[in-house]
């Protein structure tokens, strides 16, 4: 998605050899119309999918996943890295590993919003290990839903998320594949 490409070269800050920093307006602050062609590009690929709820976790995600839920007219449920006291024990839970805050978390959703009827497209702001999306896999499975796809707005295609995702038959999408960050710059598969 070129319009996605151009703000992360624009944009983003390459931390190392394997961050990048977008809170400029992906995630402290956001680019409205840029979640909304992002939103709309994430329909295109999955429009003929049966989706019945976007499901994502929190933070982040829940940008992207609202604006994809208003395009598909659907339920948003996003996982909850803290239990609230409104969550009692009829819940699915998953822990999750955030690679670029080094910290473990139980992400918590509420049986009551996912159920073996539905039809779960998956949407997140990067891939890179897999960590999110393999707890969100693990939540959809203990509620017996079916898995449309996964959808993704910024790939680290360096690292093994996408090799696992695809390993394991999903279609994933995902709208910028980074193949490196080298010499300090983002580098796109095929070279963009």
């Amino acid at each position: 998605m070129k319009i996605l490409k151009d703000r992360l070269l624009k944009d983003g800050k390459v931390i190392g050899d394997d961050v990048l920093e977008v809170d400029s307006f992906l995630k402290q602050q956001l680019d409205p119309v840029l979640m909304k062609q992002m939103a709309d590009e994430f329909y295109e690929r999955f429009k003929e999918k049966k989706v019945t709820k976007i499901l994502t976790v929190e933070a982040s995600g829940i940008a992207p996943a609202i604006m994809v839920g208003y395009n598909f007219n659907v339920p948003v449920v996003f996982g909850r890295k803290q239990k609230s006291v409104t969550l009692n024990d009829n819940m699915y839970s998953a822990t999750v590993f955030s690679y670029t805050h080094q910290t473990s978390n139980e992400i918590v959703i509420s049986r009551d919003f996912l159920s073996a009827d539905d039809h779960v497209l998956i949407i997140d702001d990067f891939l890179a290990n897999g960590q999110a999306v393999e707890g969100l896999l693990d939540i959809v499975n203990q509620a017996e839903a079916t898995v449309a796809g996964v959808g993704i707005s910024v790939e680290k295609s360096f690292q093994k998320g996408r090799k696992m995702l695809d390993e394991q038959g999903y279609q994933v999408e995902s709208l910028a594949r980074i193949s490196s960050f080298e010499g300090g710059k983002v580098h796109f598969l095929g070279g963009e």
